[in-house]
């Protein structure tokens, strides 16, 4: 007996849905071995059969209404877009790209020129005044007869230590601006690494929803192939068109981001002209763990941004002293030589004054310095709370996180249960319990499953590179 049509569309659709099946499943788009399958051929029209009018009526007449005896062509256009394949491949790493940012990033370049403004004022402070040289002329106009001239010379005596207490506070502002310096070095280091890690993420991205595109294709051909058959009506044609047209949504929807991510990531970089590119590495959700006592001791003892302020209160209690040793008066020495015409000799004038500090006793100077001092030490405190306060935000982020991937990446969590719904669908598929359809949805859900757990991996990443960088407020890209 000949087979009917429907058993011979049953077996090229067989063997063509479980080779794409097997390419999803074998695949392993979470770690740096991910490589999309390639997309199995389409049916080719002259190995199906025929219209049959000898189909059933009902499936024939609902299915089966083209007036030229062919079934619509409802396959999406052929997709205009770039392939993530075709994309140079980098030989950047990450160390590489943070190698790149500390040389070109204007945020480590100003906060080095504040470092070297902050010495040169540490050398300018301990200078002591100038030799002050003038000339001295009294009795100009006897015509020569009382005339006295001459030349002067004039020092100004810094007493009370002034110069060297100039120079305590100075070192130690030398100090805070070079553990900004390290502050920002360190935000930048973090958002190249977040940016990377973003990067990398977007790629796998994109990798996954290239192949959901190819896989949604091919489900529109076999439905198309059924339809031409009279096996379908044409809704089913019509749904996998639906769902080919939604996954290239979500592929230009990859692409995007794939982009968005690395111009963030070049601007941190401080090179916005480098082209896109595809770069390598991995990302495993074990080796993004913390704990949140040895983060917050972490921070406390390694903060840049904690020990510029403690630096700021050293600076300010030398200040205090310098406030009180402005009290001392300094002393203005002025020797003089002169010629006396009237005498025919030479003559020497020796001038030293002081100011009597009375009334002024730098009392507000005093006053401001100590009140200075006390808001500084305030600042550290209230800076040991703010960064616990920043930490306990980025660690529920870390945890949310956590427990995100970990439901989908445990044994019996959400990819393990999709997988196994794809592998129950696929074998009921090859007894003929379920259609075409069933398994292409049972495929969708397994690819979308996967780009939900980059999502998390993202989410992830994020939040780990924010709390081991967290030692400056905010973000140096925004």
């Amino acid at each position: 007996m000949r087979p009917t049509p429907l058993i011979l569309a049953s077996i090229l659709l067989l063997a063509g849905g479980c080779r794409t099946t097997d390419a999803l499943i074998n695949a392993d788009p979470l770690t740096g071995g991910y490589a999309p399958p390639k997309a199995a051929e389409a049916i080719p029209p002259s190995r199906l059969p025929a219209p049959s009018m000898s189909s059933r009526d009902g499936v024939r007449q609902v299915a089966y209404e083209s007036q030229t005896g062919e079934g619509p062509n409802l396959a999406p256009a052929p997709l205009q877009i770039p392939q993530a394949g075709g994309l140079p491949q980098s030989d950047y790493s990450l160390l590489d790209l943070e190698d790149i940012a500390m040389r070109n990033s204007p945020v480590i370049a100003m906060a080095s020129a504040r470092v070297r403004a902050a010495q040169g004022n540490w050398l300018q402070v301990g200078l002591p005044p100038n030799l002050t040289v003038g000339y001295s002329g009294q009795q100009l106009g006897s015509h020569g007869l009382a005339e006295q001239q001459g030349g002067y010379l004039g020092q100004k005596f810094i007493t009370g230590g002034k110069l060297r207490l100039n120079r305590e506070a100075a070192a130690w502002q030398v100090q805070q601006a070079e553990r900004d310096m390290e502050a920002f070095r360190l935000r930048v280091l973090t958002d190249v690494r977040i940016g990377y890690y973003n990067v990398l993420i977007a790629q796998r991205r994109r990798d996954l929803t290239e192949e959901l595109v190819r896989i949604s294709l091919q489900g529109v051909d076999a439905a198309q192939a059924l339809f031409r058959g009279e096996e379908v009506s044409v809704a089913d044609p019509l749904r996998a068109t639906v769902e080919a047209e939604t996954a290239r949504i979500l592929l230009q929807n990859a692409i995007n981001q794939h982009l968005e991510s690395w111009r963030r990531l070049i601007a941190v970089l401080g090179v916005p002209d480098m082209p896109l590119q595809h770069i390598e590495g991995e990302l495993r959700a074990d080796d993004l763990s913390v704990t949140w006592q040895e983060e917050l001791e972490r921070l406390l003892a390694e903060s840049p941004e904690l020990s510029a302020a403690v630096a700021n209160v050293e600076a300010a209690r030398w200040l205090v002293r310098r406030a009180y040793a402005q009290v001392v008066p300094d002393i203005d020495v002025q020797a003089i030589l002169q010629d006396d015409r009237s005498t025919g000799s030479s003559n020497g004038i020796l001038q030293v004054t002081m100011p009597l500090p009375l009334w002024n006793r730098n009392q507000g100077g005093i006053a401001q310095a100590r009140a200075q001092a006390t808001a500084a030490n305030r600042a550290v405190d209230r800076l040991t709370l703010d960064l616990q306060a920043r930490l306990a935000t980025a660690f529920q982020s870390y945890e949310s996180a956590r427990n995100q991937v970990e439901q989908y990446s445990r044994k019996g969590g959400i990819i393990d249960n999709s997988k196994r719904t794809l592998d129950l669908i696929r074998a009921g598929y090859q007894a003929e319990e379920f259609g075409v359809l069933d398994l292409l949805t049972a495929q969708r859900t397994y690819f979308r499953t996967n780009l939900a757990y980059l999502d998390s991996l993202r989410g992830l990443s994020a939040s780990v590179m924010e709390i081991r960088g967290l030692l400056l407020s905010g973000s140096l890209t925004k």
